[in-house]
């Protein structure tokens, strides 16, 4: 009887273990907004991390006394820290200044004498020069307005052989280049993003995603009926979920499919030129739950220094890399509590912060940038612009913040590599697991010690031989000798 009762009670303790095993998820956050944040290792492990934002403020529409969000969409960051929100139940855009107040409210505009209004638009872009472009989805139409409100022009009704004779516009998401090239992202559109030239006129498709090919439904359709070929979901390329435009005028860009590339750099050719040198390629988590699934990416947010963003609408979390595709850090999540979110649609920076848009809510979660974060960013924007001292230093102190980060040994290992010191170099390679960077390091720390040491290595080797010679020599004149001597 009470082996049976205790194997009861055991089995029922490693019942509850692994459920709390598997249902737990990473960076629970606290009342107050810090984050028991966490990153990946080398190996793909979780391990913790400090919080590089922690969640300081809320801002609603009702406390800008612009009126309640209704389901808001986008949302935009000007480089003077302006704040544009796409308040897209109410048909409206709110501009809001660095400190979060009120400016204006802009819900139509006026077009050959008319007023016209946006019906669900979906997406917003604010150019340098300060163009607002609004994709007004239901009106299925672009719309392109100045600085002060008024129309340029409205781009509605693309005509091209490209496209079907059946084919509906209905943009969902918009980006403008300094040549006022506009790039559209349309529902239902495949073929990646529609191009229109300064004008409005379309031109042509870029950055087409690669079909996505299940091996098992490909060998079905080989030996299936015409029949049962034509009831099959086709192999269609997957669509995208978001784009933002660096200052160079280069296109990143998210999927919501796993994929092999969730995350895409595109050039003027379409051509993806993301750097994926990191441990891991970006991708937001690594680890997950067959129930939760992967990370399904919405937004992308280009900084400075090559730095990027992408938000997670599955668990509400926040992935910056840098340049090489290396992953900086995670905050975020979902909840009910300060720094989480029930539906996040877009994430922008601003100066030092950033700024998460939660559709569901209808409000802004501002983060302030920890002393850690700081550090962090400082370290990759000193190496990116050269100064290799500077990112040395600053990615130790990073790496005294957090021995998890295994990056920061990559970066003071990149620095020292620029700066010759070959040794040291490859030691930290060594430590932060970097294989590539390891034997480059080791490759010329080796040459250059042939290098110092070639003489004195050569006139060594030389006395060697010399020596071996005289003694084979004085050996072979004592054997004679001897053997001389023995007739």
């Amino acid at each position: 009887m009470r082996i049976s009762t205790w194997n009861k009670q055991g089995w029922i303790i490693m019942g509850m273990v692994c459920l709390l095993w598997f249902s737990q998820e990473a960076a629970p956050v606290s009342a107050d907004g810090k984050q028991d944040a966490y990153q990946y290792s080398y190996w793909g492990d979780s391990v913790p991390a400090p919080a590089a934002y922690e969640a300081t403020s809320i801002i609603t529409g009702k406390k800008v006394n612009a009126g309640a969000f209704k389901e808001p969409s986008d949302m935009h960051v000007t480089a003077d820290q302006r704040v544009f929100v796409l308040d897209s139940g109410n048909g409206r855009i709110v501009e809001m200044d660095r400190n979060l107040k009120l400016v204006r409210t802009i819900d139509s505009f006026e077009r050959e004498g008319k007023k016209e209004q946006f019906n669900n638009p979906q997406g917003l872009y604010v150019s340098e020069k300060g163009d607002l472009l609004i994709a007004d989805t239901d009106n299925q139409r672009v719309v392109h307005l100045n600085e002060q409100g008024q129309l340029i022009k409205v781009v509605a009704e693309p005509k091209s052989d490209l496209l079907q004779a059946d084919f509906q516009f209905k943009p969902v998401r918009v980006v403008m280049d300094k040549g006022d090239r506009i790039y559209v992202m349309a529902a239902g559109v495949f073929d990646g993003f529609m191009e229109f030239s300064a004008d409005g006129t379309f031109s042509s498709f870029i950055g087409a995603n690669r079909v996505q090919v299940d091996p098992v439904e490909y060998l079905w359709k080989r030996f299936a009926t015409r029949e049962q070929r034509s009831q099959m979901v086709m192999f269609t390329p997957t669509e995208f979920t978001n784009l933002d435009m660096d200052e160079e005028g280069f296109i990143y860009a998210t999927s919501g499919d796993r994929g092999k590339d969730p995350i895409k750099k595109l050039n003027a050719q379409g051509t993806d030129i993301l750097r994926r040198q990191g441990y891991h390629y970006p991708q937001g988590d690594l680890m997950y739950t067959n129930e939760a699934g992967p990370s399904r990416l919405i937004d992308v947010d280009v900084g400075d220094s090559d730095m990027y963003s992408v938000l997670d609408s599955n668990r509400g979390r926040i992935f910056t890399y840098n340049g090489d595709g290396y992953l900086l850090h995670i905050f975020g999540g979902k909840g009910n509590r300060l720094g989480q979110f029930n539906t996040p649609v877009a994430l922008d920076r601003a100066g030092d912060r950033m700024l998460v848009l939660d559709k569901a809510l209808g409000e802004i979660t501002v983060f302030e940038i920890t002393e850690y974060g700081r550090t962090l960013h400082e370290a990759v924007r000193s190496y990116y612009n050269g100064d290799e001292d500077q990112s040395s230093v600053l990615f130790a102190k990073a790496a005294e913040m957090n021995a998890n980060l295994e990056y920061a040994y990559a970066g003071i290992g990149k620095s020292l590599l620029r700066q010759k010191d070959y040794a040291e170099s490859a030691q930290y390679f060594k430590r932060s697991m970097e294989r590539q960077g390891y034997s480059k390091a080791f490759l010329l720390f080796r040459k250059e010690l042939m290098r110092e040491h070639f003489s004195w290595m050569m006139s060594g080797l030389f006395l060697a031989v010399a020596a071996f010679v005289t003694v084979v020599i004085v050996r072979r004149q004592k054997r004679r000798t001897t053997n001389a001597s023995a007739k």
